[in-house]
């Protein structure tokens, strides 16, 4: 696994993780967010590479910080 798939995969975890402490469904989130439901499951399942703006959209629609989303997302 690349260090590009660690991270990316890391931002998966966190944000699936996140979304389903609040009982939310891709599908919700992305309501939340503004974002599609398909453009969330790929971020949880580490193929896509959001840009920071959609980071911070959908940390905002979890309620949580943009450095609290990427928190353990290492380099």
């Amino acid at each position: 696994m690349s260090k590009r798939d660690k991270i990316l995969s890391a931002l998966g975890l966190n944000v699936r993780q996140r979304r389903e402490a609040r009982e939310l469904t891709q599908e919700k989130l992305a309501e939340k967010s503004g974002l599609d439901a398909t453009y969330i499951s790929g971020i949880e399942r580490g193929l896509r590479n959001p840009g920071i703006q959609n980071v911070a959209k959908i940390a905002k629609a979890l309620g949580i910080t943009t450095s609290d989303l990427c928190k353990g997302v290492e380099a």
